[in-house]
């Protein structure tokens, strides 16, 4: 154990973070699951937290793991990954999935564990991954907006389009943040200016093709237009029946809130342990809590930027804006949406909410920050101190020298 934590680099300020988050998820899952039992009727209570718990140390396997690798290995990995994402998003959407009758095509079933996989989340971080490289390749060069259609945008809008029909919300914090990544890697505004006018369009024809030929893509246009008609007439219906329940539980808890485990609207609003679960946080610990958690994401958020202004590199400084502002970014959208400040979205509260693709592919996300954040002689030091433990024998010391 003793070596496990003399193996772990970077900054220690963001493996804290990570640590205190994960750790107090385990509260308000283990309240909000019994939703899931005794409204829903899956599991039990225990048996919820062990997977929550078994997710969350394999998540930390992945940032110990990832954290490892040489941040400037991610670019040649980038290219290799992002071929094989657009393959499993294709087969994705083509599947078709159901559960429980509802459309559930942004997931695949992974063989033999019968856990579904969202690829949407993977997509996400390869894509902004790709886009880093790209951008740090062409920091010095003058480049035209043709040339850079092809390399960039043809990939981008490729994973924009394979998750648009099955996951709006994702699609679009997926392209709001690509945009931000290119703006501050120093691509011309002009042309993202053509980009999001292109993105408009390409959104209009979808929907028009969607309301011309519904069957085609299940009734995901449909939730769409009754999440935003909920938000801003206040109509009721699925959307604005969570939003009123979320409501009451964040006026109902105060400012130091009911206690732990104490929330009475965990019963009755859907998905109070996964895109809800901040309504719980705040009804079961009050204002007090509430702002707490949100000090922690935005002391992520300024540690991604000290991690990011650290580096050298073009394309490390990239690399950890691009897989870093996602995750505080979702966090946001999520707070917000329990506050009735944005539309319904489905985001889930990173490192808090209870689910496995989303808690993973935010690991990896951190991994490769951390990852950046070594520095060169801390990684040199680390071999050093391997190869010193490794090898005992003078005379192999001395054929290495050699």
């Amino acid at each position: 154990m003793k070596s496990l934590f003399q193996n772990i680099k970077g900054d220690k300020t963001i493996w804290a973070v990570v640590a205190l988050l994960a750790l107090f998820s385990f509260l308000p899952v283990y309240s909000a699951s019994s939703n899931l039992v005794y409204v829903v009727g899956s599991g039990t209570t225990m048996g919820h937290l062990v997977k929550h718990a078994m997710l969350l140390i394999l998540g930390f396997g992945i940032i110990y793991g990832i954290h490892r690798i040489p941040s400037h290995y991610f670019k040649g990995l980038s290219l290799i990954a992002m071929p094989i994402v657009l393959v499993l998003l294709a087969f994705t959407i083509a599947q078709g999935t159901t559960i429980d009758g509802a459309n559930a095509s942004r997931w695949i079933q992974l063989p033999l564990v019968g856990i579904t996989f969202q690829t949407s989340s993977l997509a996400s971080v390869v894509l902004m991954i790709y886009v880093a490289r790209y951008l740090s390749k062409i920091k010095d060069q003058e480049i035209t907006f043709k040339e850079s259609i092809l390399p960039l945008w043809v990939p981008v809008f490729l994973v924009i389009i394979l998750i648009l029909p099955a996951n709006f919300s994702t699609a679009g914090i997926i392209f709001s943040m690509v945009l931000l990544l290119c703006f501050l890697g120093g691509y011309p505004t002009k042309y993202l200016l053509s980009i999001v006018g292109t993105g408009l369009l390409c959104l209009t024809l979808f929907i028009l093709v969607a309301k011309a030929f519904p069957d085609s893509f299940s009734n995901r246009v449909t939730t769409w237009e009754h999440r935003i008609t909920s938000f801003t007439d206040g109509e009721d219906g699925e959307a604005g029946y969570q939003i009123e329940k979320a409501k009451i539980a964040i006026a109902t808890g105060g400012i130091v809130g009911k206690g732990a485990g104490k929330s009475i609207q965990k019963n009755f609003l859907p998905q109070s342990s996964s895109d809800f679960i901040y309504a719980i946080i705040v009804e079961e610990y009050g204002l007090v809590g509430g702002i707490i958690v949100m000090f922690f994401y935005l002391l992520l958020l300024f540690r991604i930027a000290v991690v990011a202004n650290a580096n050298s590199s073009i394309f490390a400084k990239l690399l950890v804006l691009g897989v870093g502002l996602p995750i505080v970014f979702q966090a946001l959208i999520n707070m917000a949406v329990a506050v009735e400040l944005f539309p319904v979205t489905g985001q889930t509260l990173p490192l808090i909410s209870s689910g496995g693709t989303s808690s993973w592919m935010t690991c990896l996300a951190i991994g490769i920050i951390l990852s950046a954040s070594v520095k060169d002689k801390d990684r040199k030091k680390s071999k050093e101190d391997n190869s010193d433990m490794e090898i005992t024998n003078p005379l192999e010391v001395l054929s290495g020298q050699l």
